[in-house]
């Protein structure tokens, strides 16, 4: 078999006529049919039926015209080939990146390469989508490329491409110098549905992440009806320079003309996380390249990638523990398959360990087309912020939720209910109307308790259906922690007359039922044997604004942070404990309803992420610490003395941590339970309700 007999029987096949296809191939007739009669005696089989001056395909014909053309083009690509390495050109590298990238990211990269390797010829190429990539890569026009973005409508178009994150950059409101919005350091969308946008145009990576972060917001396009479709970045600039429209780009866009003062980025708050660039490059192709017979072909782009390396930084433990928005969700194939075996029987067969690049496919069964998220928090303690207020502010909990598989048509409505202390937050969990819980190191234990109710215990309003059983829970993250027992304190007026634990004597000291600060007392009036010789009084819904130390029915309050901060910054209270005298360390952390797990372990783990990149963002983003007081309507000093902050000096009592720490939880379980009426938590089988798992699949998929 010969090309030159391909190519006279694709003509033939097209023409479906040898005298039409002789006219194309600038051949005499004979010729052709000679050919053809050549091609189907090296086969041994017929690939026309010849029906008097008619003829078709046979099968072997229609299977030769669909692979030919394949044959034509791959002897266009040799002969290609042959003449680049006769005119030197065999040491060359082809690259192919978007506009932005060629534009912003990618020129440094490439000057800093010619001045090292000078021998090397480098060809790069724009291209306008993503699927065009896919396309030149496949195809073998390029040999590598750069994109923003790795998600196409086509899932196979995965299949031959392997993404590897390798730089990572940001999406930032756009304005003009001396627009009215550019002295804002941070902005939300929702704020700005009536101004006059300049979008760019929706072939482009910057709309795929727009568009994607609305959709997960619940927003859509029209609600910005002022807005024009950029086609090009020159576009773009002239609208916000000239006409003060307000632009939505990549970080790697208008770099000159942000340092020439001339466009301002303002971060915003659907954001506020990086997104990754993306190295692309065909799986066939590398391994191919791993052979030693592909060496000479392979070299350039080592290089590139050593130097890209270098010069970003971006190792793979970084990209750990850095959480990105724009990351597709999924479960890494290299960690899984360890983290799997650990987990329960039911949380295996929930989750699909498969291609990260599509994220959970789950079981066959469709969750319903309404799926609703509970989520009890308690916004004003600061050292939980991170698992509550700032996910939910910032729209990370939709991110991270997962949308294929069983989960494709399903729609989330997240529910998040702010209480004052953990006790209700306890009471909703095991009464199946919170999903997921935030709670202090006492109520997070009282959690673990399912006690049986009888009918008198029932309120009339439960009933006829009240369950006696109370749902179990599990302990999946802890949230913040202070190692030295900070956190829950003793206040009393400034002008009380305590002084010290034993002044406790014979008072009433009011504090939150089933709360941290409830078990710090209990354990600290033990420890000086003065339990019995203290009264305690519940304190519920306790408004700090309306403290006051004029209160007959107690002598002072015993509470968690940061209220003892709040009243001492009133100046009408001062601490009479500076801290649990046991040091036993003090926690916070994330229980979760036994029976939600079981059946979303997904959504499990969706959190979980949420809550790594929320403390991520409080840690890194110099604005955290403004934005945060200024949502829970506390003065910045007294967020940052409470939860540890970039610019805290470490000095915060409590500190970001989602570890859990077991020993803790025994040591707490061991002093509790010596105490009257907390006898039962010896018996909590903490095997079985610390499960660790989720948090370590949350975090290899990050």
């Amino acid at each position: 078999m010969e090309i030159y007999q391909i190519k006279a029987f694709l003509a033939v096949a097209r023409q479906l006529s040898f005298t039409e296809a002789a006219n194309e191939l600038n051949l005499t007739q004979p010729a052709v049919s000679a050919k053809i009669k050549s091609l189907e005696a090296s086969l041994g089989t017929a690939l026309f039926y010849r029906l008097g001056r008619k003829i078709e395909l046979t099968a072997a014909g229609n299977y030769l015209l669909e692979i030919g053309p394949n044959l034509i083009d791959l002897e266009g690509r040799l002969i290609k080939g042959i003449e680049e390495i006769k005119q030197g050109k065999f040491n060359q590298l082809k690259i192919g990146c978007t506009p932005n990238i060629i534009n912003g990211w990618l020129p440094k990269i490439l000057f800093a390469y010619r001045q090292k390797y000078p021998e090397v010829y480098l060809q790069c190429l724009s291209f306008e989508t993503v699927q065009e990539i896919y396309q030149a890569i496949a195809a073998g026009d390029i040999d590598v490329a750069f994109s923003e973005a790795i998600s196409t409508d086509n899932k196979e178009d995965f299949e031959e491409i392997e993404a590897v994150p390798v730089d990572s950059f940001q999406y930032y409101l756009m304005v003009a110098a001396d627009h009215r919005l550019a002295s804002r350091e941070w902005l939300s969308l929702r704020e700005l549905t009536e101004e006059v946008w300049a979008l760019p145009d929706d072939s482009t990576p910057d709309w795929m992440a727009l568009a994607g972060r609305l959709s997960e917001l619940g927003l859509q396009l029209s609600d910005f009806p002022n807005r024009e479709v950029m086609h090009s970045p020159s576009l773009m600039n002239t609208f916000l320079s000239q006409g003060h429209y307000l632009g939505f780009a990549s970080s790697f866009q208008f770099q000159t003309e942000r340092k020439a003062n001339l466009l301002t980025a303002i971060s915003l708050q659907e954001f506020p996380l990086d997104f990754e660039l993306f190295m692309l490059q065909s799986k066939h192709k590398k391994k191919r390249n791993h052979q030693p017979q592909a060496g000479i072909s392979q070299k350039p782009l080592q290089q590139l990638i050593r130097l890209i390396c270098a010069r970003t930084e971006y190792s793979a433990n970084q990209k750990k523990s850095m959480p990105t928005i724009g990351r597709n969700s999924g479960l890494a194939p290299e960690a899984t398959p360890q983290i799997a075996s650990k987990l329960p029987v039911h949380w295996q067969t929930s989750v699909h360990f498969g291609n990260q690049k599509y994220g959970y496919s789950g079981t066959e069964k469709s969750e319903p087309k309404t799926l609703t998220i509970a989520i009890g928090t308690q916004n004003r303690t600061i050292q939980t912020v991170t698992a509550g207020l700032i996910i939910q502010h910032l729209g990370l909990l939709e991110h991270f939720l997962p949308r294929r598989g069983r989960y494709r048509d399903t729609e989330y409505q997240v529910q998040w209910r702010d209480f004052t202390s953990g006790a209700p937050i306890v009471a909703g969990l095991q009464s199946d109307q919170l999903d997921i819980g935030i709670l202090g190191d006492y109520p997070l234990l009282l959690s673990a308790l399912s006690p049986t109710r009888t009918k008198s215990q029932i309120s009339s309003a439960e009933l006829p259906h009240a369950k006696t059983h109370l749902a179990k829970t599990r302990l999946v993250s802890f949230i913040a922690s202070n190692p030295d027992g900070a956190g829950n304190t003793v206040i009393v007026p400034n002008r009380s007359s305590l002084t010290s634990l034993d002044d406790l004597r014979d008072r009433v000291i009011a504090v939150p039922f089933a709360s941290a600060a409830h078990g710090m007392i209990m354990r600290t009036l033990a420890r000086a044997e003065l339990l019995s010789e203290v009264t305690l009084t519940s304190i519920d819904n306790l408004n700090i604004h309306r403290l006051t130390p004029r209160n007959p029915q107690a002598d002072g309050y015993a509470y968690f942070a940061p209220l003892h901060d709040i009243a001492s910054h009133q100046g009408k209270f001062r601490r009479l404990l500076e801290s649990d005298a046991g040091q036993l360390p003090t926690f916070h952390g994330v229980v979760v309803r036994e029976a939600f797990a079981e059946e979303h372990p997904e959504l499990v783990i969706a959190y979980l992420k949420a809550l790594i990149a929320a403390q991520y963002w409080y840690e890194t983003t110099p604005s955290a610490l403004s934005l945060v007081s200024n949502w829970v309507g506390l003065a910045p000093e007294i967020v940052a003395k409470t939860l540890s902050y970039q610019g805290s000096d470490g000095s915060g009592l409590f500190f970001p941590d989602t570890k859990i720490r077991t020993d803790w939880v025994k040591e707490h379980i061991q002093q509790l339970s010596n105490i009257s009426g907390n006898e039962a938590l010896s018996k909590i089988a903490l095997d079985d309700w610390i499960q660790p798992e989720p948090l370590e699949m949350a975090l290899s998929t990050l």
